[in-house]
């Protein structure tokens, strides 16, 4: 028998100058048996860095055919498809032919990964690639509580995020393209 999700409680204080985004966001967010917490953390860091009313969490883990993230249109067309971690080639070409701009959110050891995806990916004209370096996720990741409370700020491309232990300066690297 499959174990269920765990469900996190979220509540996002959006301070976004660069983007002029300040917005209180309270929702729910499932956590798949087999994510870890510093992905789950990256797909909040995601949800900030790219926030607009539109912006949904996908199935993701339980469904490849859906991203971590995604922002649909009206009439149902991905305008945004969001991806964390450190997918392939494959994948990255495949995300970007099906919506007008894909992100990605990646972490982890990324040295290998960099030389053999990111750098080969350069091509995909709708691509912007951001790496989240790994001493700030663990942090971040630590002991995540099931009620989640992130005092988010953005500035000059800088991410500030406020918790129950204090702030922690998230400094991106862009591999590819800008937040846009």
């Amino acid at each position: 028998m499959a174990q269920p999700s765990t469900p996190y409680k979220f509540e996002l204080n959006l301070t976004d100058i660069d983007r002029g985004v300040y917005e209180s966001v309270r929702s729910t967010i499932a956590r798949h048996p087999s994510e870890t917490e510093e992905r789950m953390a990256v797909r909040l860091l995601a949800y900030a860095l790219w926030y607009n009313e539109q912006l949904a969490f996908g199935r993701g883990l339980s469904d490849v055919d859906e991203p971590a993230l995604w922002e649909k249109s009206l009439d149902d067309r991905v305008l945004h498809w969001i991806e964390v971690g450190q997918p392939d080639l494959d994948r990255l070409t495949w995300c970007s032919r099906r919506t007008e701009r894909t992100s990605l959110l990646a972490y982890g050891s990324l040295r290998v990964w960099r030389t053999k995806v990111a750098d080969a990916a350069q091509h995909l004209k709708n691509l912007n690639i951001a790496a989240v370096p790994q001493e700030a996720l663990e942090v971040l990741a630590q002991d995540m509580p099931r009620t989640i409370k992130w005092d988010v700020m953005i500035s000059d491309g800088n991410v500030f995020v406020t918790d129950d232990r204090g702030q922690h300066e998230v400094q991106l690297e862009w591999l590819k393209g800008e937040r846009g």
